[in-house]
């Protein structure tokens, strides 16, 4: 009989299992036994559910989860007075960059609406009548972004506020866009000019009397005795009653001062409107010349020189549409363009070193090149090979 390997040994505990090969000789206490373990699926299940709580067992966890709060709930009021705030620094050159941080995070809180958007366009014009230029490069890339995302809240302001913020972001985002490093941004920004030179109607004269008389620095011309040359028009309007019969009449004179009200009235908005429409596109106007401006001063860099040249031409075509002094700048910028383009034809630059793109080199090469109608026959096209070929 072999020896037992396990003699002496104290009995086994209840989560050890004998070994396989021993089985017979290991005593089994009834009273200790394992009871079998569940399959996998029951123990994932019971895992995952949660124990019913009771009243002795003080170890449960709490039922409230915790939340970390992301968001702060701030009244109108306040946001009020943040966007006073706001305006008051974003004049500031050296603060500009902190306050339109704290404007675009206003927008993206959706903390403007139908009742802060005029406090908001507050910060937009303070901005713009900083000291430094929007397409400064200490600021460019402020503006740019400020204005890019005032686009969002741009359904929230009144007409007179569209038009300034479309002439602000043609000065803040199209103008900044023109000195970028990126070919494909900068050529949707000239797309973006030919587009708004498109939009514009056909400048008339009075466009061009207004011009001449905000050269001069006068608002009016005013005669000798002091009265303005439109007193004349009043004394050619007729008379309401000429003959005084609404006087006779019950209830006529208050009809006629209420229909004369509603035409004063009807008349004052007419003028509003049309005053906004010319200072809005007074205001494009020269937006989009100084625009042109910025892209004509990057004509040596050799990628931007085929979108300059179209732009500039573009707006040479559409040359009606601005203004007499304006037509004037367009029609030198042209020139001046044409000019370079001559120039760099004939392989020479303002900085005096070979200026010509690999298609118009191409272009040169082949421009006196003699084809043949029996393809590479000769050095250059030539029938000198005519008699060996036979």
């Amino acid at each position: 009989m072999a020896e037992n390997l396990f003699a002496g040994l104290p009995p086994p505990s209840i989560n050890t299992v004998p070994s396989p090969q021993h089985e017979e000789e290991t005593p089994i206490i009834a009273t200790n036994t394992v009871p079998p373990l569940p399959p996998p699926k029951s123990i994932l299940k019971s895992s995952l559910k949660r124990p019913n709580p009771t009243q002795n067992d003080t170890t449960q966890a709490p039922k409230k989860s915790l939340k970390f709060k992301t968001t702060t709930d701030a009244s109108e009021a306040q946001i009020i007075e943040a966007m006073r705030k706001i305006s008051s620094h974003v004049k500031n050159p050296s603060k500009i960059s902190k306050a339109a941080k704290l404007a675009i995070q206003l927008i993206q809180a959706g903390s403007v609406n139908s009742g802060t958007s005029d406090y908001f366009f507050d910060i937009l014009e303070a901005a713009m009548s900083s000291s430094v230029p929007c397409t400064d490069p200490s600021v460019r890339t402020d503006y740019h972004s400020l204005f890019s995302e005032a686009q969002a809240i741009k359904e929230l302001l009144n007409k007179k506020q569209k038009n300034q913020l479309t002439t602000w972001t043609i000065s803040a985002v199209v103008a900044n866009d023109l000195h970028t490093d990126d070919s494909f941004v900068f050529s949707k920004a000239a797309g973006q000019i030919k587009e708004a030179i498109n939009n514009l109607p056909v400048a008339t004269e009075d466009d061009d009397m207004e011009e001449a008389m905000t050269l001069k620095d006068s608002t009016a011309m005013v005669d000798e005795g002091g009265q303005t040359l439109d007193t004349d028009k009043e004394k050619d309007e007729p008379e309401a009653d000429p003959f005084g019969l609404d006087a006779l009449i019950p209830g006529s004179k208050k009809k006629s001062e209420k229909s004369k009200a509603k035409n004063e009235s009807d008349v004052k908005i007419r003028k509003e409107d049309e005053e906004e429409t010319k200072r809005f596109l007074k205001s494009q106007r020269e937006a989009l010349i100084t625009c042109l401006d910025i892209a004509a001063r990057r004509y040596k860099v050799p990628w931007c020189q085929t979108v300059i040249d179209i732009l500039v031409k573009h707006a040479s075509d559409n040359v009606t549409r601005f203004t007499a002094c304006q037509r004037d700048a367009i029609g030198k910028l042209w020139a001046s363009i044409r000019d370079k383009q001559s120039r760099r034809k004939q392989g020479k630059s303002v900085n005096g070193k070979l200026d010509v793109n690999g298609f118009e080199w191409l272009q040169q090469k082949y421009a006196n090149e003699k084809i043949s109608i029996r393809h590479s026959v000769g050095s250059s096209g030539e029938r000198r090979a005519q008699q060996w070929l036979g």
